[in-house]
């Protein structure tokens, strides 16, 4: 089952390591940040970065939660398991299969390409061909896109990379 940690936003590398190290392989298979690809311009050239898709969450996969919730009592800085009220919730099969879709096996969003054709997005190569739909906004000039997903069982706003290649009226 895969579940996730809420964290202080800018310790999630720190908080992932310290799960590497101080959990046991029986008890944690995986351990994950998912990350995206953004393009910025540094002293003139554009740069591939990779940034946090979720800031403040790291994504854990288990089948001995009850071991996991014992065991991340030894890490630092962690907020909680997420859930509803008292009871602990793994992402549902959509969640999932969505996380792999998007990023693939090692969880990089990479950077997305399209074009517009009068008010209308398409996307031509990248991991958002087909998911437009999700797409709420977007800045031509910094290469992003704002998607709107449910995801931990409400809405969220993440940002991606995607480059405009073309436009038509």
């Amino acid at each position: 089952m895969w579940y996730v940690l809420q964290v202080r936003t800018g310790t999630e590398e720190s908080i992932r390591l310290q799960c590497q190290n101080k959990i046991s392989e029986a008890v944690l298979e995986h351990c994950f940040i998912p990350y995206y690809e953004e393009k910025k311009r540094i002293r003139g050239e554009w740069v591939l970065q990779k940034k946090v898709l979720f800031p403040g969450y790291i994504f854990v996969i288990t089948d001995k939660l009850d071991d996991l919730y014992q065991s991340l009592k030894k890490v630092i800085g962690l907020t909680k398991l997420i859930g509803t009220g008292q009871e602990v919730v793994p992402l549902t099969e959509e969640e999932r299969e969505f996380l792999l879709g998007f990023g693939g096996e090692n969880q990089v969003v990479e950077m997305s390409e399209g074009i517009i054709e009068g008010s209308k997005i398409i996307v031509t190569k990248g991991p958002l061909v087909g998911k437009e739909g999700y797409i709420k906004k977007i800045d031509r000039h910094k290469r992003k896109a704002w998607l709107e997903i449910k995801m931990f069982g409400r809405e969220q706003t993440v940002e991606v990379g995607l480059e405009i290649v073309e436009k038509s009226v």
